[in-house]
């Protein structure tokens, strides 16, 4: 299943340190590889408090960089995958539950924001990918985060469906 999956990328790519130099190198190799593949993405690196990297590529629109903005708010609020918090909801609406108190204009429930942790730190940002399916989305991020790292993408990457 994706989610025990997903959790095994969040403890496995984990980073030593992360500055602006981390996020502007993994931001573009997204968007080379979105660009030979003609991918219409929106790419977001940020720390909680600042962007520290943004493309959109051909085809993006502003509702993409609207869709990252809320996955990344879903990041920030859990410090989980938005992956991961949409296979534990399960809900279409791609909102969170009322209960949870969280307005739908700035929240999401979709794959494509990754939290970036640091060792003895803990989740300090998130990368965001948006334009693809959200799982696509998501095996976009986790594909860059494994290069970076050096980790073997095929032991992390989900199963094919």
């Amino acid at each position: 299943m994706d989610i025990r999956k997903v959790v095994e990328q969040e403890s496995a790519l984990v980073f030593e340190r992360f500055d602006e130099t981390t996020a502007f190198e993994i931001g573009i190799s997204i968007r080379a590889n979105g660009l030979v593949g003609r991918q219409a993405l929106v790419i977001d690196v940020r720390f909680w408090d600042r962007q520290l990297f943004h493309a959109a590529l051909p085809g993006s629109s502003a509702i993409n960089a609207e869709w990252a903005r809320r996955k990344f708010n879903s990041v920030r609020m859990f410090h989980k995958s938005s992956y991961r918090l949409a296979l534990e909801q399960q809900r279409e609406d791609r909102t969170f539950p009322p209960g949870y108190g969280l307005n739908p204009k700035d929240y999401a429930l979709a794959g494509g924001a990754f939290p970036i942790r640091v060792q003895a730190v803990g989740v300090i940002g998130a990368l965001v990918v948006s334009g693809l399916s959200e799982r696509a989305d998501h095996e976009t991020a986790v594909a860059a985060l494994c290069a970076h790292l050096g980790k073997d993408e095929r032991l992390l990457a989900l199963d094919q469906t």
